[in-house]
Parts: C-alpha cells; structure tokens; sequence
C-alpha cells in the first residue's frame, strides 16, 4: 500500500508524500538539546561562576534561551518529505560536540588551584590608576595592579602599615618558609581561559596549620616591598570557597 496521500480537486489528483522522521535532523536537535541543557545546568547551579567572570556571565542565560529555541524549531522541521540519513561521520562528529557538555554535566565543579599558579601569568593591571590607591578599602586586585607600575608601587607604600582583609587559597612553593605562604587569587578578565594570578605573601603564619588549596580569609597590616607585599597576619581563618571564586579585572 502506497504511503502517498492523494486529494481530489476539481482539476485532477494530487499526490502529497508522506512525511517521516529525518535522522541527521533528530541528531542535530540532540547536539542542540544538549548544549542548551548545560546552560540550562549552569544557570540554575551558579557554577558559571566556574567558567566566566561576572562580566560575561550574560552569556549563559542568553545562549540558554537561543540554544533551547533552535532545539525546538529543529524538532519542528525534523519530519520530512526527503528524510536525510545519518552517515557514520556525520555521528561522530556530534557525538565529539556533545562529549564537552556532558562532561561539564557529569563532573564534580572544580576551579583553578595551586597546581596552575605557577603556571599563570602575574595580573597584568590593564586600566589601573594609581589613584585608585588614594583612599578606600585596598582589594587583592588593587594591590596586584599596583605591583605592576612604578606609580602603583609608590602608591601603595604611602599606605604601608595599614589593616587589609583578603580572601584566597594557600598556595606554597618549594621555597616557602614553614611559617609563610602566599595568599592566591584568580583574576578573569573574560573566562578562565584568560586567568591570570593575584598574590601576596603572608607571613607570621602557624606553621601546619593549613594546606594547600585551603581558602582563607587574612587580616593583618601590609608591607610593600618593591614589587612583592607583604601581609604580617594578625589573623588567618578557614573559609569556604566564595560562590564567585575569581576576582574580576
């Protein structure tokens, strides 16, 4: 039996063919599916915090909502008149697009840690002002940037002495003293693909008392010295790692 529909007009018969499901459309709308289901994950979990900086994390709303309406209206034009089949190389090639998605899906979040700190370039302080420095609350930002310019480090010795309070993880060198550490922070200008290292060291620390990767909050006057400072801890407290984990440049 035929499975061609045929209507009858007043001028003759019409033969329309029957429409049946596309294979390669269907796995498209799988590869589609998939990525808007990650974006999908990242906005309802916050672990784009992971990945962006506060600065393009738009990005993941946005291609959630484009990628969820091109899934769909793929769906919708996958039943067709000329079905086209799904070659071997074709699959593969989805399958590849789809591995990256489902690993972010499946793994445990991670971030950036000790092991790549040496690894990364020193924060660059594109756009910084030594007159950032003058007043208000000194960040790890402001002092990483400082580092960087003769200005910066002159600013920033006008305001040795005073009280700072930074968040980051420990991070320890073959070199570093059983007492110090160097207190690290990551600074996205985009994504972590772009990371770069924010660092002061921190000394009057009691040795043992923490590991690396550890986060901690340290409180305590800061030194600069040329371009490396120093935070004489006053205190240094466990804490758990910020929801926002990278600073933003």
């Amino acid at each position: 039996m035929s499975g061609a529909v045929t209507t009858r007009g007043a001028v003759g018969v019409r033969a329309e063919p029957e429409r049946r499901w596309s294979p390669a459309r269907l796995a498209g709308t799988a590869v589609l599916a998939a990525w808007a289901a990650l974006f999908w994950f990242l906005l309802m979990t916050g672990r784009d915090a992971f990945y962006l900086s506060d600065r393009t994390d738009w990005v993941v709303p946005v291609a959630a909502v484009l990628l969820t309406a091109a899934a769909l209206g793929r769906l919708a034009s996958s039943r067709t008149a000329t079905p086209e089949p799904l070659r071997a190389r074709e699959l593969w090639v989805m399958a590849l697009m789809v591995v990256p998605a489902l690993l972010i899906l499946v793994l445990p979040p991670a971030t950036l840690g000790t092991f790549s700190a040496g690894k990364r370039a020193g924060f660059a302080g594109a756009g910084f002002s030594p007159g950032d420095l003058g007043s208000g609350e000194l960040t790890l930002v402001d002092v990483a940037a400082a580092q960087t310019t003769p200005e910066g480090e002159r600013a920033l010795a006008r305001r040795a002495g005073e009280s700072v309070r930074f968040v980051g993880f420990v991070t320890r060198y073959a070199d570093t003293p059983a007492d110090e550490f160097m207190l690290t922070r990551y600074v996205v200008s985009c994504c972590v693909a772009d990371a770069t290292v924010a660092e002061v060291r921190v000394v009057n620390v009691t040795p043992g008392a923490f590991e690396d990767n550890d986060w901690v909050e340290v409180t305590g006057p800061m030194y600069p010295l040329g371009r490396e400072v120093i935070v004489n801890a006053s205190a240094v407290t466990s804490v758990p790692r910020p929801e926002r984990p990278y600073l933003s440049a």
